[in-house]
């Protein structure tokens, strides 16, 4: 791989670490609000819900990281 394909898949990877931290805040924010469900409302279809939302945005999150590293082991 040349030099200036590996500058473009390094920008592509600082891109996408970008989105990855904006992403990781707002998984913090999700699993804070989903911490503090009220104990009342934690067998009911929208904790269920709100759980398996909060694992896809996790999945995405690990999948992120996951596509940056195989683009930096790329690029090496």
């Amino acid at each position: 791989m040349n030099a200036p394909r590996r500058r473009k898949i390094g920008k592509i990877a600082e891109q996408l670490q970008a989105l990855k931290d904006q992403l990781e805040e707002l998984l913090e924010e999700e699993q804070e609000a989903f911490d503090n469900i009220p104990e009342a409302f934690q067998e009911t279809d929208r904790y269920t819900e709100a759980e398996e939302k909060l694992d896809y945005l996790d999945s995405a999150f690990d999948g992120l990281e996951e596509v940056i590293d195989s683009l930096t082991e790329a690029t090496n």
